[in-house]
Formats: C-alpha cells, sequence, structure tokens
C-alpha cells in the first residue's frame, strides 16, 4: 500500500462530476487497485475513490506539478470513469506491504445466519436460489451469491445488525459486480440487505440505492421458534 498526504485537488469524471479543490488530504494506492482521497474529518469514508480493475498514470503538467490520472475499466464502447489528482505540494510518501489478510472474522450470529440463509434462501425472496457462499470480488467477498426466479443474480449481505456501512459496503459489491457480463447476461446485478434488526436510516438509504431489506428471523430460521405458531 502506497500512503501519500499532500496537498492536492481532485477532479471526478463519470456517471456524475465531482470536484475537490485544493486542501492537504491523505491519498491511498491499495495493492488491489483500489485508489481512496481521504480527509481528516467527514467520518471513515473516502472523500472519493475509484474501485478496481483502474490503472494510475503519474505525469507532470506544464507548470512542473505532479499529476495523477486514474481511469477505470469501462465496458466495450463506454468512456471510462476518470479520477484526476493533481498534487500541488508532497508532504509524506510512502509504500508498506501489508501482507496477506486473514479476512474479516465474522461472529458465531452473524456466521451462522449465513449458514441457514444459504440453505434456506428463498427465505429471503420468493424463487430464490444458492450459487455460491461467499462469492469473490477484488474488494472482499459477497455473503452468498443467487440466482431469483427469472435468472437475474442477486447479492446478499448479511448482518446482524444492519447499519448503514452495511449498505455502503453492498453498493460498493454492486457496482463492481455489475460490471461482469457474465452475471449481468439477463440484467443487473441487484442486493439485498439481510438482518436480524435494520436501522431505519439503513433501510432509507438501501431502499434509495434499489437494494432490498430483509429482517431475518434467527430463531425462526434454527426450527426453535416457528412464527406461524405465534399469537402477535
Amino acid at each position: 500500500m502506497r500512503l501519500v498526504v499532500a496537498r492536492c485537488q481532485v477532479d471526478y469524471a463519470g456517471r456524475l462530476t465531482a470536484h475537490l479543490p485544493m486542501a492537504t488530504r491523505v491519498l491511498m494506492l491499495k495493492a488491489d487497485g483500489s485508489v481512496l482521497v481521504h480527509s481528516d474529518g467527514g467520518s471513515y469514508k473516502p472523500l472519493n475513490w475509484m474501485s478496481p480493475p483502474c490503472t494510475v498514470r503519474e505525469s507532470v503538467t506544464e507548470d512542473g506539478r505532479t499529476e495523477w490520472t486514474v481511469t477505470a475499466k469501462a465496458p466495450k464502447g463506454q468512456t471510462p470513469d476518470t479520477l484526476r489528482i493533481l498534487i500541488d505540494e508532497l508532504i509524506h510518501d510512502s509504500s508498506h506491504h501489508l501482507g496477506v489478510d486473514p479476512g474479516l472474522q465474522k461472529d458465531g450470529v452473524e456466521r451462522h445466519l449465513q449458514e441457514l440463509l444459504a440453505e434456506h434462501p428463498a427465505t429471503l425472496a420468493a424463487g430464490l436460489t444458492l450459487v455460491r457462499r461467499e462469492f469473490p470480488t477484488a474488494i472482499g467477498p459477497v455473503d452468498l451469491m443467487c440466482r431469483d426466479g427469472e435468472g437475474l443474480s442477486v447479492a446478499v449481505e448479511i448482518k446482524r445488525r444492519g447499519e448503514i456501512d452495511g449498505v455502503e459496503q453492498l453498493t460498493r459489491y454492486l457496482e463492481l459486480l455489475n460490471r461482469d457480463p457474465l452475471l449481468t447476461g439477463k440484467g443487473a446485478v441487484r442486493g439485498i440487505f439481510a438482518a436480524q434488526e435494520i436501522k431505519p436510516q439503513a433501510r432509507v438509504l438501501a431502499e434509495d440505492r434499489g437494494i432490498t431489506c430483509a429482517v431475518v428471523d434467527y430463531d425462526a430460521l434454527r426450527g426453535l421458534d416457528n412464527a406461524e405458531d405465534r399469537l402477535f
């Protein structure tokens, strides 16, 4: 991973345009090919980023400043997204080898939820069938990759408690998955955000992004509590 602290200006062009005026920021170039732009405030999320696969070209402008041009891989015939980073002052530049990451160790309930939903995916949506657990992407595995009754691919992210960061995680997965023509032959990959409890703000964000929310009854899945036998 390369970490750069620099006074820089950032311009994104793609499905929309975005501009970050000159300021001091942290630039991260990860080994997986992703590029992230962070500030010293505004939570943990990057101000802008480019997901892999992408290429980074470094050049020098006419006035002697360094400029990075980050270009995403685009489907044939389409204009690729670009992220241009103009560096006015380089404050720090270092590279670090982090080694192989063992991955996120999920708690027992969340892991068991994934196992149970993999066995019974139709409890999330009628006609849903499992394709694979831990479906790989460049930024980590999707909990479940499924297929619905119409043959469309469905990515399922499972949490014990559904919050905004989980919706953001699934959004990033969907962005990558929808670049894969093997998954989008019959239409776009859609997402299901499944949890025992989903916070109202997370539900609003998910639905705004076209992601379906599914509240999961853990006890019912385990066969310890049949919802049909309840009075309320």
